[in-house]
């Protein structure tokens, strides 16, 4: 199935865009997503805390995700 994610932050840097498309199989869990987002974007693996939104809540990585769901990439925040 097809993924629509969303990127923000350095994310957005890393995918090359505002948002991306990601093949993923049939019932893929957010932590399946997470992986296969590391293997396609290696950058992606120095972030420590990388979290995923579904339907604008975070993701547990167990959720089960559908291609009607909106995903979204939440970075680390950093401020000062």
């Amino acid at each position: 199935m097809q993924i629509d994610i969303l990127a923000f932050g350095i994310t957005k840097d890393i995918v090359g865009g505002s948002t991306i498309q990601i093949q993923v199989p049939e019932g893929s869990s957010v932590r399946l997503l997470k992986e296969q987002l590391c293997a396609q974007f290696p950058a992606m693996k120095e972030l420590t805390s990388l979290l995923i939104a579904v339907n604008e809540e975070y993701g547990d990585e167990f959720q089960i995700l559908t291609e009607k769901d909106e995903v979204a990439l939440i970075p680390p925040v950093s401020g000062g």
